[in-house]
């Protein structure tokens, strides 16, 4: 059985940093983290494949973010830093057996999701 789970979420100052988890089980995969802000769609933020070895983000968050695996604890990370208003949403862990879904931002095609955790950045 596959599981996502999210962690880490919080309200922050702007320019301040969070680190999210994603406990990620039963799955070997492609994972990639997505934002939904309020009455908007959702959006992918950053993306990591089954290796570890490459990664994408989206431009929006591009030197801001950082995407990692850890292996040893099945947990895939994303560490935000220099945080502003704009980066307020519930964000979500989202996994995909296949490579061919690296790299891409369109939500249907991940299989898996986590329940989400909320990031509210105050100015």
């Amino acid at each position: 059985q596959v599981q996502l789970v999210e962690s880490g979420g919080a309200s922050v100052q702007a320019g301040g940093s969070l680190r999210l988890s994603c406990l990620v089980s039963g799955l070997t995969g492609t994972v990639a983290w997505f934002r939904q802000a309020q009455g908007k769609a959702r959006e992918g933020v950053a993306g990591i494949d089954d290796s570890g070895t490459y990664t994408k983000y989206a431009d929006s968050v591009k030197g801001r973010f950082t995407i990692s695996w850890n292996n040893a604890k099945n947990t895939v990370y994303l560490q935000m830093e220099s945080l502003n208003p704009e980066d307020t949403a519930k964000y979500y862990c989202a996994a995909d057996r296949s490579r061919l879904v690296f790299g891409s931002w369109v939500p249907t095609l991940y299989k898996f999701w986590g329940r989400g955790t909320q990031v509210t950045v105050s100015s």
